[in-house]
């Protein structure tokens, strides 16, 4: 394991145990021997992409933000962890706060930052209090603040607690949320890399990102990349969740198949059942069949099958599940979630649950399923923000490997 490697074996609320572990010795390291370009080459050449869901390399990142002009500059921890099934970041914070403070940390000298926000949804109290106890005492021992090592160095952070909208995990709208507005995105370009909190170029990276950065200062790039695939590397936590014997927290190395992780880690199925489908990605994501699960799990493979990594839930569904019910679960979510902003997330959503309510209740037409198909591509390629852009995703990927439960709803 590499995030999780202190969970549960030291205490979270004694930074005197992260230090035993190895804790600081990354930041320590960086800001007394290393250049923010040095920083960045390092971290890019680890080939660790954002763990939020959106995969983007994480040294390119860092590299665009530092480019930026010198000024006010930010640093954010999207730990607005909003996914049905997912509670990965929520065990990182709980279990080992300090090793997402040195990742901000180190993130913040590389990037020339001096201010970071952890934005935290309100259903995480013990995080919320792990992480105040870690600050506080990271200001005590020198560690965050005034010139950290004695060095020229500056770096505060505060928690912003969000009331649990799934709009605000995407970044604009977090920003939105942080400045004291309504936490509503808005149309990119510009990028928060260019222009974000406070109109000014700020980095945001999720709990698992921060998480991995002092590893790979500790023991280079080019140890994080000898694990995993050529697209995807390092590790990845997923919470295996749903018909499964052994249901939990995992971290694996990417290039994993789904098969393993169900069957050998999870278990599989109890009482013998069959496996039908595993969700990833969440609200986001679409559903793997059974014929596909031994695809390895990486970012381009899960693409591929028309899935997503998302941030790691995984929900194993057996052969008793009916998928076009999975697929209205996910969009009475979206639904309820859209901020409403624009017009496709907005109105797309309610047309889509409403066929598929149709259909569950025996009214549908196979008009009705030509309409949801277009209905999901306008829906997908005309909102605003990636709530909407995915949130046919689940009907999709359903229709796709099982498009005879939706007929077989049809009255002949």
């Amino acid at each position: 394991m590499i995030v999780r490697e202190n969970c549960g074996k030291i205490n979270p609320e004694r930074i005197e145990e992260y230090i035993a572990a190895g804790g600081y010795e990354a930041l320590a390291k960086v800001v007394l021997n290393l250049t923010p370009e040095e920083v960045i080459a390092e971290v890019s050449a680890s080939g660790l992409r954002g763990r939020g869901g959106g995969g983007y390399p994480t040294g390119l990142k860092w590299a665009t933000v530092a480019k930026m002009p010198t000024g006010q500059k930010y640093v954010i921890c999207n730990a607005d962890e909003g996914d049905p099934g997912a509670f990965m970041d929520r065990s990182v914070l709980e279990s080992d706060p300090h090793r997402v403070l040195e990742g901000m940390a180190i993130a913040a000298y590389a990037v020339g930052a001096n201010h970071g926000y952890i934005y935290i949804r309100a259903e995480y109290p013990l995080a919320i209090d792990h992480l105040q106890t870690a600050i506080k005492q990271a200001k005590r021992h020198g560690l965050m603040g005034s010139q950290i090592f004695g060095s020229p160095f500056d770096f505060k952070v505060d928690i912003r607690v969000g009331a649990g909208a799934f709009v605000c995990g995407e970044e604009t709208g977090l920003i939105a949320s942080i400045e004291g507005k309504r936490g509503v995105p808005r149309p990119r370009p510009p990028y928060p890399a260019v222009s974000g909190l406070q109109s000014e170029p700020t980095l945001i990276n999720n709990v698992e990102t921060y998480a991995n950065i002092a590893p790979i200062l500790q023991k280079g790039g080019e140890w994080y990349a000898s694990i995993g695939t050529e697209d995807s590397k390092g590790t990845k936590i997923f919470a295996l969740t749903g018909k499964v014997e052994n249901a939990g927290l995992i971290e694996v190395p990417m290039g994993i198949t789904v098969r393993c992780i169900v069957e050998e880690m999870g278990g599989g199925i109890p009482d013998g059942g069959t496996v039908k489908a595993v969700q990833t990605g969440g609200p986001s994501g679409g559903c793997i069949p059974a014929e596909k699960l031994d695809t390895p799990v990486s970012y381009k493979s899960l693409l591929e099958l028309g899935t997503m990594m998302g941030s790691g839930g995984m929900i194993v569904m057996d052969d008793k599940t009916s998928m076009v019910d999975v697929a209205k679960f996910y969009m009475e979510f979206c639904r309820e979630e859209s901020c409403g902003k624009c017009i496709p997330c907005r109105a797309g959503t309610v047309q889509l649950y409403g066929l598929l309510n149709k259909l569950l209740n025996g009214h549908g037409t196979t008009r009705d399923l030509e309409l949801m198909e277009n209905l999901c591509y306008m829906v997908k390629e005309t909102s605003l923000c990636g709530l909407g852009q995915s949130a046919p995703n689940p009907v999709i990927s359903t229709l796709r490997y099982f498009r005879d439960e939706y007929e077989a709803l049809i009255p002949s």
